[in-house]
Parts: C-alpha cells; structure tokens; sequence
C-alpha cells in the first residue's frame, strides 16, 4: 500500500469511530480525508447511513444504524430492499430496512425477482431466523413475487431444506395461484425436485396442466421440462413424458416468433446438459420413449440431430446413426403403413 493510501486508511479508521461517537471533530477529519483521497469515490462520511452499509469499504454494517428516512429516500439506483435480497451477503439489512418502513412495493424490480435472477437456489438455511423471516415477508408481502421465476426459487432444493416452500402452499391457501389468473404456468415453474409434491398434485387436481405449462411467461430461468432435461432428472422427466409424450421429439414454442426445439438436439449441443457425463443417458432416454434422430430440425430442414451430431463430432453420433436408430426407423416405418392402409379404402 502506497504511504498516502496508507494515510488515508488510518484517517478514515479514526474519523468513523469520531463519527459513530458523534464528535465534532470528525468533521476535520472528514475534510482532511476528502482532501487525501480526492478523485476517490465518494468519502463514507458522505454517505448516508443505507448507502454505507452497502459499501464494504466503510466497514460492516452494524445493526441499528439505519436511519427511517434512508430507508425510504435512499438515492440508491436500485432500491435497498431488491438490492438486499439479490444478494446473501447483505441479507442482515432486510430485517431493519423492513422495520424501517422500506416497502417492495417502492421497487422497481420485485425484491423476490431480483433474487431469482440472481441465484436460482441459494443456500437459505445459512441464513439466521429473523433474515428467513424478512425473506418469507417479503414473499408474502409483494404480489409481485408471484413470478416464474420466484416459483422456480421457492421450491429448489435449498428452499424446501430452510421450510421457505411454505410460502407457495400460502399462496395456494389465499387462492392466488389460479390456473384462470396466473400469467404462467406454475407447474412449469416448479422446481424438477417438487413435482412430485403434494403441492404439485393439489394445483393438478385444481386444474392446472402439464400441457398448459409449456406456454409463454415472463421470466430469465428455463422451463421446467428444459431443467429437467438440461439436469437429468428422469423422475422429473418422466413426469412430463407421462403427460405429453410428444415432449421427447418436440417441444413447442413457448413465444409466438419462437420456434419449437427438439430434445435430442440440445442434448448434444456442448454446455446444455449441465453434467456431460450424463448425454448417454439422456440420448437413451429420448430414444427410448420415441424421440426421432432423423427428422428435420425446425430451424434448419437440413439438420436432423443424427446428422448434427456428426457436424459437431459428438461422440454420441454412431448412437443416433446405429442400428437402435434403424430398427426404430423401421419400426416407425411399419407403423406409417399400418395407419395408411387403415384409412385407405379395401379394393
């Protein structure tokens, strides 16, 4: 550290103490910090009390020095409470910035969606009671978290550990999970790892389909079949099979300019399955339950996934092209002209 920054440091160590003692003199110091460090950002004593608990370089927060009017009038560009629950190291301010009037409904972005957006499954149960308590508040608080991607989080492995998934049985309870109202559809917005959960089977049973799920919503995180494939979890897809069998060949457009995808072609395209070890399987998996190596890919007629898979060099191509794919090719085959001659009239 150079020996002015060294100065500086020490200037700013004695003036927050002056300044949390409340003494006059920090206001000499102050100046003579701004002095030292001119062209820095913005000197701590400057800040105001929120400002500053979100500056590492200040020092650590202290619970109790917010004051009620930062909380309402930070100057922040994002407000407090979206900027706290984005992010797990400042969930220690949720409970004071609640306390002191900060309200979700002031942000822009709801808090609960900036943190899905953020981190899709945080780990909750490292957080203490009282920031689960904010959480959980806030979720409850802002209708505005009843969001895809917010399902997604709420009902992840790390939620349900915390009992933060409680949340969505609340809204289920104050009936603001209707298949006739939501934007989106929440079976498609659960976590892989929930649908087989008594919540999953109550929405079922109130008429929300796996079907319905595959449309359009709002939101950053995939549908819940794309994060089914994308982590091999075959109880999960076997969840979506069992309801659209169609799912293992196409899958349709979720937006009215997208176009629908195939499963086999994501599966050998590097980076989509998020452990690559697990392609075989998933390739087995789709061929298995009729997925077609040899039909055109929507986006391009000249692509099918077997010959794909030999353009990429994958080394699942001999499995896409091999005999498996022959005899399900001839057997697809047989079926064509088994219902052709159903419906051709007997000479």
């Amino acid at each position: 550290m150079k020996p002015l920054h060294r100065l500086a440091a020490a200037v700013a160590l004695a003036a927050g103490s002056l300044l949390l003692g409340g003494c006059t003199t920090s206001l000499v110091v102050a100046h003579l910090y701004d002095k030292i460090t001119e062209g820095d950002p913005a000197s701590c004593f400057r800040l105001n009390s929120v400002d500053r608990a979100f500056q590492p370089r200040c020092g650590p927060y202290r619970p109790g020095s917010l004051k009620a009017e930062d909380v309402r009038s930070s100057g922040l560009p994002v407000c407090p409470l979206s900027l706290a629950a984005r992010d797990p190291a400042y969930w220690k301010l949720l409970p004071e910035l609640i306390e002191k009037g900060g309200s979700p409904e002031a942000c822009t972005t709801a808090p609960w969606v900036a943190l899905a957006q953020s981190n899709p499954c945080p780990d909750f149960a490292a957080a203490d009671p009282r920031e689960r308590e904010a959480l959980r508040w806030l979720a409850e608080a802002d209708s505005r978290a009843i969001h895809h991607d917010v399902v997604r989080v709420l009902s992840c492995p790390n939620a349900r550990i915390a009992g933060l998934d409680t949340v969505l049985d609340h809204w289920l309870a104050q009936d603001q999970l209707r298949a006739d109202t939501l934007p989106f559809g929440v079976l498609g917005a659960l976590h892989p790892g929930h649908l087989r959960s008594p919540l999953a089977r109550t929405l079922e049973a109130r008429g929300h389909t796996a079907r319905a799920s595959l449309g359009a919503y709002h939101g950053q995180l995939a549908s819940g079949f794309e994060e089914a494939l994308r982590t091999a979890d075959f109880d999960a897809l076997d969840w979506w099979v069992q309801r659209v069998p169609t799912l293992v060949d196409r899958v349709p457009a979720a937006q009215a300019r997208q176009l629908p995808w195939a499963p086999l072609a994501r599966v050998i395209t590097p980076a989509f399955v998020a452990d690559a070890a697990r392609q075989r399987e998933l390739v087995d998996y789709l061929l298995a339950h009729g997925a077609q190596p040899w039909r055109a890919l929507p986006h391009d007629p000249q692509l099918t996934p077997a010959t794909l898979a030999a353009k990429l060099h994958s080394p699942l191509a001999e499995t896409l092209a091999g005999p498996r794919v022959a005899a399900s090719r001839s057997g697809a085959t047989a079926a064509a002209t088994a219902a052709t001659a159903a419906i051709l009239p007997v000479r």
